[in-house]
């Protein structure tokens, strides 16, 4: 019994933390692996998801793709607890997405590169709604030009990211940033709305 309530326990840890799954011991990967493989299993039986090898994706992630809103996930990825994703998403490999975060594709897609890191409860939405004022909002035609993400970001916690946005290589996005711009390769931006107050270059 202790050994299940340890389990259980070190499970809800792992949803949380994603980035320990990779440091497991080879005798705690005994039960976490077929745990994970069942997992991933049931969202490629389920929805339009490809998942490359040695991912880890929370039981209690959400995450959707019909047919043509595919989710594609590269190589040793991390998508944490309360993650919501909805396709069409494709991920690179090592990019870490925590607890909270709230994705949608729209019609274009969200692209985000190689080993970029997504912190808790940022929201990146690629389509958007019409605001003619003699129609309410919920009946209006939404619009998607999509959002590119590309390697090695850095997205603070609580940032949003709207629709049309390219954000470059290498590029920081601070905490509580709202992305409305195209941020470019390198830069450090943050507030609201997001504007540039450095370069990683010069750290």
């Amino acid at each position: 019994m202790a050994d299940l309530n340890y389990q259980a326990q070190h499970k809800k840890r792992l949803s949380w933390m994603p980035w320990l799954y990779f440091s497991l011991k080879p005798k705690h990967l005994l039960w976490a692996k077929p745990w994970q493989d069942d997992i991933q299993q049931q969202l490629t039986q389920l929805e339009t998801i490809h998942i490359g090898e040695h991912c880890f994706i929370a039981p209690q992630a959400q995450l959707f793709a019909e047919p043509g809103r595919d989710i594609v996930i590269g190589n040793q990825c991390m998508i944490s607890a309360d993650v919501f994703m909805h396709g069409p998403i494709t991920m690179g490999n090592e990019v870490a997405i925590n607890h909270g975060c709230s994705l949608d594709g729209g019609r274009n897609g969200i692209q985000i590169g190689h080993q970029t890191r997504i912190a808790n409860n940022v929201t990146i939405y690629a389509f958007n709604h019409g605001m003619a004022p003699n129609t309410p909002i919920y009946q209006q035609a939404a619009t998607s030009k999509g959002v590119v993400i590309g390697n090695d970001v850095w997205i603070g916690a609580q940032a949003g990211i709207v629709d049309g946005v390219t954000i470059g290589h290498h590029a920081v996005i601070g905490m509580g940033s709202i992305v409305t711009k195209d941020v470019a390769e390198y830069a450090i931006v943050a507030g609201n709305p997001a504007r540039v107050i450095g370069d990683r270059r010069d750290k």
